[in-house]
């Protein structure tokens, strides 16, 4: 491995130590060679991301989005030398060579992110199932890739487990993006369940908005359900990783229902403690198959 590889390697891993939280702890169970390329396909999308979110005007955002462009189509079409590319794509070429991952996933990662500057409303399920796809399943279709499998089943779990994080994202985070006018839970369910933009904006947690918050805990809750054949697909050194990120963000789930869906007083997640406790116990229970799991968080 070259040099500028080696630290363009080490640059993704600071990126995913820094920003990951919930993945990171999920990330360190993998061997090495699976968990560098785990770290790049992370680099990449939290640049994605940080593009979306910023406070840079939308031209000059989409502007940054065909540079992105740029970059993938130089780095996954042409043999060039280590260091003449920013080190997230200098990393991901390396990752997506080795372990065969479509170029098509990291183009529809930049399509979903990119819809956040102008779609801030979903119609229907069907609408927000699209979105959730393009900007965590599609995550998680790259991951399957560097874990393993051989069974195409595999691809239909990690897009199941994809739209449960997500949607559990959604669910914790509806202060944070209605204060910035982004609604992403359904209209139509909005309307059904008698609740106002007005009310989740102001965080009125009256009866129809607790109503409507659990329908989208319960739809989670199903996903989270239908994707845990997954584990068994993937190569049994690597199953630790989206074992411990679904056992973490199926206790975050619990956690806001816990709390009554009350999301708009604090931020709820997960202490330091509760992730290594998380990972220490399914990453045993992965190598040591007799270990028992840890109850509701197993799986």
């Amino acid at each position: 491995m070259s040099d500028a590889l080696e630290q363009a390697y080490r640059h993704c891993q600071g990126v995913a130590r820094v920003h990951a939280r919930n993945f990171y702890y999920a990330f360190r169970t993998l061997p090495l060679k699976k968990r560098r390329a785990i770290y790049a396909a992370y680099a990449y999308c939290r640049l994605c991301d940080d593009v979306a979110d910023g406070e840079l005007p939308i031209l000059e955002k989409r502007e940054r989005f065909d540079r992105i462009r740029e970059l993938l189509d130089v780095s996954m079409s042409r043999d060039g030398e280590d260091g003449d590319l920013p080190p997230e794509f200098t990393a991901l070429r390396d990752a997506a060579a080795a372990f065969d991952i479509p170029r098509a996933y990291f183009e529809e990662i930049i399509e979903g992110v990119e819809s956040d500057l102008e779609k801030t409303r979903f119609a229907n399920f069907d609408e927000l199932w699209g979105y959730c796809y393009k900007v965590a399943s599609v995550v998680g279709l790259i991951c399957i890739e560097v874990f393993g499998y051989e069974d195409p089943r595999a691809r239909k779990y990690a897009v199941d487990m994809g739209i449960a994080l997500q949607l559990t994202n959604i669910l914790r985070d509806v202060k944070e993006d209605a204060d910035i006018d982004r609604i992403y839970i359904p209209q139509d369910e909005i309307a059904r369940f008698g609740v106002s933009e007005a009310d989740i904006k102001a965080g009125v947690l009256n009866d129809n908005l607790v109503s409507l918050m659990k329908h989208q805990a319960d739809r989670a809750r199903d996903y989270y359900r239908k994707s845990q054949p997954l584990f068994e697909l993937i190569e049994p050194r690597a199953r630790a990783c989206p074992r411990v990120l679904h056992a973490a963000y199926a206790a975050i789930l619990d956690r806001i229902e816990e709390s009554r869906f009350d999301v708009f007083s604090r931020r709820i997640g997960l202490s330091a403690r509760e992730k290594l406790l998380i990972t220490a116990r399914l990453w045993m229970g992965s190598v040591i198959p007799s270990i028992p799991a840890i109850g509701r968080l197993s799986r």
